[in-house]
């Protein structure tokens, strides 16, 4: 006969389990909230700067709108990939924009780290730090990678969000228009609201030289609300992302090799003077062996 103590500690074990399957369930209905068609206002503003030189000049706020289509591309038990696409231009005749891309893998050990100058460490985490945990692995418009994070989905009074901190290159509208600094040490939460998705960030602006300690150059507030709008709206997106999906495969196959050889990764910025989304958004790059090649062209050896 079972005493008193086994049968209790197989009740809460038993419980424990029922539990955590819901808790997993709930992170995945958060995670595939985020997919479907989002009018999007992006808002950034420099908040403090540290810097001390006299004639620093801060980034200009920027606000901009924009129809975005996320397209469910993964539904995985432990895996969820998000495909954003930009719808821009005349609703008559838009054009679109293939856009991030956002992974999310559960109980995940295998991370890359940013460590400026289009650099990143490959981190192998032990499975305890991860356990109940999502891997945010955020790729750049070419799947190129940017930034991953690993954190668990909170679901309480009503709210459902997952926050991480992770470092990061600097965003498209910075990196074109500023050499000031190499890192973006970003705060991230992803939020799901009433009227669909929350994207809060709180950035650090940081110098990173070997050997020295970071320096702080400035901070930047990120405020990118995800309206829901029907999915109508984004059709052009969805007929796009339909039509160019067998290339895009190749391209994320080919780069899941890369990082599958689980050690540290550092890009070139250009190959010819061109840099990798030119070449892999050019229509006349279709071909797997062509794909591959050009990709392989930018990973230093």
């Amino acid at each position: 006969m079972k005493t008193p103590s086994i049968i209790i500690l197989a009740l809460v074990f038993t419980i424990s389990a029922f539990s955590q399957k819901d808790k997993k369930k709930k992170d995945r209905e958060a995670i595939k909230s985020m997919c479907g068609c989002y009018e999007v206002t992006f808002n950034f503003a420099e908040t403090f700067n540290y810097s001390t030189d006299s004639l620093y000049k801060p980034s200009e706020t920027k606000v901009d709108k924009g129809l975005e289509w996320a397209e469910l591309i993964a539904d995985e038990e432990d895996k969820i990939s998000i495909q954003h696409l930009l719808q821009v231009g005349s609703p008559a005749e838009p054009y679109i924009v293939k856009h991030w891309r956002q992974d999310w893998l559960f109980e995940n050990t295998d991370l890359y780290s940013y460590n400026a100058d289009n650099s990143w460490t490959f981190k192998k985490l032990p499975a305890d730090n991860v356990k109940g945990q999502w891997t945010q692995k955020v790729f750049q418009v070419d799947d190129s990678p940017r930034y991953e994070g690993s954190s668990s989905w909170v679901h309480v009074d009503g709210k459902s969000y997952w926050e991480n901190s992770a470092d990061a290159p600097l965003p498209r509208r910075e990196y074109t228009t500023r050499s000031d600094y190499n890192l973006t040490a970003r705060g991230n939460r992803h939020e799901i609201t009433s009227y669909g998705w929350l994207h809060d960030q709180d950035n650090t602006k940081v110098i990173r030289e070997a050997g020295k300690p970071d320096v702080m150059l400035a901070k930047e507030k990120g405020y990118n609300t995800y309206v829901k709008v029907d999915d109508s709206k984004c059709a052009a997106a969805a007929a796009w992302w339909k039509e160019n999906t067998e290339k895009w495969t190749i391209v994320r196959s080919k780069w899941d090799a890369v990082y599958g050889r689980n050690k540290d990764l550092s890009l070139e910025e250009k190959v010819d003077n061109k840099v990798l989304y030119k070449y892999l958004f050019d229509e006349e790059y279709d071909q797997e062996d062509e794909i591959e090649e050009v990709i392989e062209s930018f990973v230093k050896k």
